[in-house]
């Protein structure tokens, strides 16, 4: 399974990354509460840990500490990634987004939207809004991070290690 490669550049506010976005669309069955499930353990399994259930806030954020896994259980939502010029996307239960670090994401509306979400390592995370003063501290911890092991659906052959490892290595 290929994901969607989606690029976003520093908007002056939200960071971005030169890694990525990955999007998995329709990368599982399960819907509800048995797709949580499905989703908490298969990141686990591949070491993507300190996993919650909730949704996307409806103001743009992003995480310099952390890149992060979103799997998408129940309903839909139109999400704002990469900030205000970044790109608007539709995702839908059965979709997993993999947001490196410093990838700004916000709610536009959704629908039952219900997703899992987990950290590689079982990291932390930290919260940024593109607000003055975040930077250039932001900007120092999302050049420290190095690339995960595992991707979070495919493990050790595919996606986050393939394809962020071949632009890290670049």
């Amino acid at each position: 399974m290929k994901p969607e490669k989606f690029f976003f550049k520093d908007d002056g506010s939200i960071p971005n990354n030169k890694l990525p976005m990955l999007l998995y669309k329709n990368a599982f069955r399960e819907r509800g509460e048995e797709g949580a499930d499905w989703l908490e353990e298969r990141f686990a399994e591949n070491n993507w840990k300190n996993s919650w259930r909730n949704g996307v806030y409806d103001y743009h954020h992003y995480h310099s500490i952390t890149h992060e896994v979103l799997g998408v259980y129940s309903g839909k939502a139109l999400l704002h990634l990469g900030g205000e010029a970044g790109e608007k996307i539709e995702v839908t239960a059965g979709d997993i987004i993999v947001i490196p670090a410093g990838v700004g994401h916000k709610n536009l509306g959704s629908d039952n939207f219900k997703i899992v979400g987990a950290y590689p390592n079982g990291s932390d995370y930290d919260m940024n809004y593109g607000k003055e003063g975040e930077r250039p501290g932001a900007d120092k911890n999302i050049a420290s991070l190095a690339i995960p092991e595992n991707d979070p659906l495919l493990g050790k052959n595919g996606g986050v290690p393939e394809i962020w490892g071949e632009l890290e290595g670049a």
